[in-house]
């Protein structure tokens, strides 16, 4: 790697410093590559980093996506109908990462499912991805996959819930890159009525346990004025559920397109501080 090639961690870090530059906290939309189709896919890559995005987590599709709910499982399940691979996660990324990041939200199946950890850390930095979210990958397992992705300049994004004991959450805080992904409740994704009243507290001690890593929740973010309440304690806020529904809505790519360019363009007004 170049000593002037601008890694994939890096990327992370000035998409946060220059939300934080603006005072507010960065905007993370989550996609499912393939869904409901290739083209709807590539026409909501783009709406996200035509709408404020500061960072993209891109889903690849799988069979047993076990930390996702019903909406975000349905949308796999269709992607894989419709003939969606990594490949098509990949294209996905292409299109969108030199604009912003890209971190890809992969089970370990996949990443052992292609060649393994180092093959897979190349074709993720040659796709222009900057890191990855392997959430069935516990502190303790991923040191294979955490030096294959770092040696491409990626990074891996831990994650940490609310039932993380607060000595494993110093221990994954301290190893973290990129960001600090936050779970802001129990149980899989999807769209919830409220922001929980534990998320403040919980923020604020693993924001001290991260040091100056950011820090960003995810999980049941459904509204702008939810989204502006997160952003206020962390910092980057992370939309799944809400938009993959609004896209399987839709009824074709640039109504799709329309449809979440109009949420993230309000969603990031809502997160001015």
């Amino acid at each position: 790697m170049s000593s002037e090639t601008v890694t994939g961690v890096e990327r992370i870090a000035a998409a946060f410093q220059g939300a934080r530059e603006e005072d507010r906290a960065a905007l993370m939309p989550y996609m499912m590559a393939g869904f409901p189709d290739r083209e709807t896919s590539l026409a909501v890559a783009a709406a996200y980093a035509e709408s404020g995005a500061d960072l993209v987590e891109l889903g690849v599709p799988f069979s047993d996506p076990l930390a996702d709910g019903p909406t975000i499982h349905a949308a796999a399940t269709a992607a894989l109908e419709a003939g969606a691979t990594l490949a098509t996660a990949l294209e996905t990324c292409r299109s969108i990462s030199e604009r912003l990041p890209v971190v890809l939200m992969v089970y370990t199946n996949m990443v052992l499912a292609h060649g393994g950890p180092e093959q897979f850390a190349a074709v993720l930095a040659a796709s222009g991805a900057a890191g990855a979210i392997v959430p069935d990958l516990p502190l303790g397992e991923d040191d294979e996959v955490r030096a294959a992705l770092a040696a491409e300049g990626l990074a891996l994004v831990p994650l940490v819930a609310p039932t993380t004991e607060p000595q494993r959450r110093r221990q994954i805080c301290e190893r973290a890159e990129g960001f600090v992904y936050l779970v802001s409740t129990t149980g899989t994704t999807g769209e919830r009525a409220a922001v929980p009243a534990h998320l403040a507290e919980l923020a604020a001690a693993t924001g001290k346990d991260a040091g100056g890593t950011p820090v960003a929740v995810g999980f049941g973010i459904s509204t702008p004025e939810q989204a502006g309440e997160v952003g206020r304690i962390a910092d980057g806020v992370i939309i799944g559920s809400r938009l993959v529904r609004a896209i399987g809505e839709a009824g074709s790519p640039q109504a799709a397109a329309d449809a979440v360019g109009e949420f993230l363009s309000e969603t990031r007004v809502s997160l001015a501080r």
